[in-house]
């Protein structure tokens, strides 16, 4: 497995990025929110202060594992006493696609949607939480939207690979998952990994990063920090692709968890394997 750093841009138009997206390349915008008023104005006091008894949802490390705890929330707390485990040290506890402002819409106002291209999905802005150490199993965003993720506190480290590496990087077929570790590739258990090329860069505050439709990542916080992401599809094609494979997936993957748990878990690592093994398309 190769991976190579993410390129920073700065001072990008829609022109000079057209390229990128046209290519699907991934790059790191470095003052693409700097007029946000977000990026200086939402700390963690901020947060604390004036949303502390915001009621959320948290996530451990239980989330992909199968049975009753899969794709679901650990527990409920109020967003103040979430912040203040974050900044206890590391946890893997996270906060995730949590849309702050449908409680706070006054919140719109430190952020603006983005001129770099067509097609911002302006009803789903997400926020991403996560403590020191917690991690985020590869996957890749099942819309299908291209992701721009802003940085505002904290660093992450993110890991991505294209489209084209999926097979190699062992699918679990029904789902946008793989369990492979990234950090510790086991080439015994899964050579193809020995095939694959993907991009690594760490995301400092008040940077952007650009994963393009369809993208793998990875990301492990390297600190207690957060994000909100911005979506855009300028293709009506591909957000039919998104919503059909949103119903698909859910319903397929989720229905087969109720009813066999840890066997659906293993049939779907063993198909991986055999399409690695081929070399199939999926």
């Amino acid at each position: 497995m190769i991976l190579k750093a993410v390129e920073r841009k700065t001072g990008f138009t829609r022109e000079t990025f057209k390229p990128f997206l046209e290519k699907r390349v991934p790059i790191i915008f470095t003052d693409l929110i700097a007029p946000w008023p977000a990026t200086k104005k939402w700390t963690p006091d901020f947060f604390k202060e004036n949303y502390g008894d915001l009621k959320v949802p948290v996530y451990s490390s239980n989330y992909s594992k199968p049975g009753k705890t899969y794709m679901v929330a650990d527990k409920t707390m109020e967003l103040k006493d979430f912040i203040e485990t974050m900044e206890q040290g590391p946890t893997d506890l996270r906060m995730f696609l949590f849309n702050i402002f449908k409680h706070a819409p006054e919140l719109c106002k430190d952020y603006q949607s983005l001129d770099i291209m067509p097609g911002f999905i302006s009803s789903f802005p997400f926020m991403f939480f996560g403590g020191e150490g917690s991690k985020v199993a590869l996957h890749y965003d099942i819309d299908l939207s291209h992701v721009f993720l802003n940085q505002i506190h904290g660093r992450k480290r993110v890991v991505l690979f294209a489209p084209e590496q999926t097979t190699n990087i062992y699918r679990h077929p029904y789902t946008v998952a793989s369990y492979i570790d990234v950090n510790n590739p086991d080439y015994e258990k899964h050579p193809a990994l020995k095939k694959v090329t993907g991009y690594e860069c760490m995301l400092e505050p008040g940077e952007t990063l650009f994963m393009p439709s369809g993208y793998w990542h990875y990301i492990e916080y390297t600190d207690f920090g957060y994000s909100i992401s911005l979506r855009a599809n300028e293709s009506m094609t591909r957000r039919a692709k998104g919503l059909y494979k949103i119903a698909t997936h859910f319903l397929v993957d989720k229905g087969m968890n109720k009813i066999m748990g840890q066997r659906w878990r293993k049939i779907k690592a063993d198909m991986a394997k055999k399409r690695a093994e081929k070399g199939e398309l999926v």
